[in-house]
């Protein structure tokens, strides 16, 4: 298994230094970026095969090359650190452990697209991220690799660090532009404008997250084809019922099995029960998965919504009711809802009241075949992927858990936790 680059340098205490980071090979890779024509380093990017690790998983280098070369067109790069899925922390890990990587991967998107002002788009609840990435700027700016004339170059580029209302929401990618615009973060209607297209400011913006731009820095420090050679590899934010919740760095591809593995494994004496492999907007599996492969084929599985996401893998062993967990994650989506669409406020809420009426005894043998409803409501007719993220968990679980839901339902009663003594 190829040795672990993303995360290699994470846990040393200097690494957020100036110094220390250059002194392990940091910003060889723009150095070489600058040495070469803008529209060589997009296509470096797209040979390497890299995609989006924000959850859609579309080709960096495909994306910046939606942006139009005119020079006299303004163009924008921004980062979406807005990290707020359940079980997702990779990206904050990257920017407290290893900002300068994120800097210098910005300042590398920022000349493939011709771009002179970028902005890292970060969640207000990541205060130790905040103040690691302040030092880390203000320290690029003193030694040139931000602002006028980088590194002699006569490329130029200004970084603004900017803070969202922690809203999940904002991390949709027009919803977090309108919320950089000043404006409460509500999602924009795409098709036909996408932000490549028309993004801050109504102008092309190259929207990328972090981890994704930190791939960017070692494929251009290392070449496209040496990145290829190590998997490619992905950050997988492990949590749930494993002895070493965390991030692990793995090839792409690697299955189920071995993340959880890599995790530690189960907690001593359970038994697993299901996942959900790409956070809790992808459909729940059962162990039957277990050897499935962590890649974006997972979206191609006989299971609606199953997808590799964000990649965070949460664990269930055998002490998780399945409808308390799916109503915990509809609950969640309930809460973050912006309201705009009716599928998504609605749905949400009659789901969340559903489900609770179930968890409290009270549930009626029709319930079932009304979530199924209600979730097929929602599916492809709610303005943004919020909306869309809530069925899969319901579809999955009814097929695979019905018989918790009918235990509930016929009896009053949790029969994982009557069986299982925590």
């Amino acid at each position: 298994m190829p040795e672990p680059f993303l995360l290699k340098y994470i846990h040393e205490p200097d690494q957020g230094d100036l110094d220390a980071y250059v002194s392990r090979g940091g910003y060889e890779g723009l150095r070489r970026a600058l040495a070469m024509r803008p529209e060589e380093v997009v296509d470096e990017v797209e040979r390497s095969g890299l995609r989006g690790r924000g959850g859609a998983g579309f080709g960096t280098g495909r994306k910046w090359k939606f942006l139009p070369r005119d020079p006299a067109v303004t163009k924008y790069v921004v980062v979406n650190a807005d990290e707020g899925e359940p079980g997702t922390f990779k990206d904050r890990t990257l920017m407290e452990g290893d900002p300068h990587r994120l800097i210098e991967g910005i300042v590398i998107a920022g000349y493939a697209v011709d771009a002179h002002q970028a902005f890292i788009y970060l969640r207000r609840e990541f205060h130790r991220a905040r103040a690691v990435l302040e030092r880390a700027i203000a320290q690029a700016y003193e030694r040139g690799y931000l602002g006028r004339d980088i590194l002699g170059s006569g490329y130029h580029l200004d970084l603004v660090l900017a803070t969202g209302a922690g809203a999940y929401i904002a991390g949709e990618e027009t919803a977090l532009l309108e919320s950089l615009e000043g404006r409460r973060a509500m999602p924009r209607l795409k098709p036909p404008f996408y932000p490549a297209v028309k993004g801050l400011y109504m102008q092309p913006t190259a929207l990328n997250n972090v981890e994704t731009l930190c791939h960017v820095a070692w494929i251009l420090a290392r070449g496209e084809a040496w990145y290829r050679e190590q998997g490619p590899p992905i950050l997988f934010s492990v949590s749930g019922h494993v002895q070493r919740p965390g991030v692990y760095e793995l090839p792409l591809g690697t299955s189920i099995r071995q993340v959880i593995e890599a995790a530690g494994g189960l907690r001593p004496g359970r038994a697993f029960k299901a996942c959900f492999p790409g956070g809790t907007s992808s459909a729940i599996l059962p162990a039957a998965y277990l050897d499935t492969p962590m890649d974006y084929d997972l979206a191609k599985l006989d299971v609606y919504g199953a997808m590799l996401g964000s990649a965070a893998l949460i664990v269930m062993d055998d002490t998780a009711c399945m409808v308390e967990v799916v109503a915990r994650t509809v609950e969640f989506y309930r809460d973050e809802s912006c309201g705009k669409c009716t599928p998504c406020r609605e749905g949400t809420v009659w789901l969340s009241q559903v489900l609770d009426r179930i968890l409290h005894g009270k549930g009626r043998p029709e319930d079932l075949e009304l979530l199924d409803g209600i979730a097929r409501g929602m599916t492809g007719t709610c303005f943004c992927p919020l909306g869309e993220s809530v069925p899969p968990a319901i579809y999955s679980s009814l097929r695979f858990f019905r018989h918790e839901y009918d235990h509930h339902v016929r009896t009053g009663h949790c029969d994982v936790k009557t069986a299982v003594q925590v």
